[in-house]
């Protein structure tokens, strides 16, 4: 077999690798999403991110109450697929409004600031949205 297909077989490996890796990440985000919606059923839930052009990588979830104290801010950076979320209790029964101006939130980690902005933002849009639900209420059928 010449080099260039030994290259290319190189190749194909790794990027089976990666994407193996990826979808392990997805699944973990996921299975966190999905745990933290299911035992805080009321109250609000915002995800952010801050993408690290050659640094780290950051998402942070902040679970909100219905009148927004923060009951749990969880942190996933790193720069690989094996990066776990992880719980910053030190933001834990804060208020959404001292958690925007707390000035020292990603003290240290760059990008964490960012995606705690990012995922207040989202609540944000959630508590401004109506609360109608989707659905096929405003279909006007043939008939009528």
């Amino acid at each position: 077999m010449a080099i260039w297909q030994w290259g290319l077989l190189a190749l194909g490996a790794v990027w089976a690798l990666q994407s193996l890796g990826v979808w392990l990440q997805m699944r973990h985000y996921s299975d966190v999403f999905k745990g933290v919606t299911a035992k805080y059923s009321d109250g609000f839930v915002g995800a952010g991110n801050c993408r690290g052009r050659l640094g780290k990588g950051v998402i942070v979830l902040i679970v909100v109450t219905p009148d927004l104290v923060v009951r749990r801010l969880l942190e996933m950076s790193g720069r690989s697929v094996f990066a776990k979320f992880r719980r910053r209790e030190e933001f834990e029964g804060l208020t959404l409004d001292a958690l925007r101006s707390n000035s020292n939130a990603g003290e240290g980690e760059p990008g964490v600031a960012e995606a705690i902005k990012r995922a207040i933002e989202q609540i944000d849009r959630m508590r401004s949205e109506p609360k109608e639900k989707p659905g096929l209420t405003g279909l006007k059928t043939v008939g009528a």
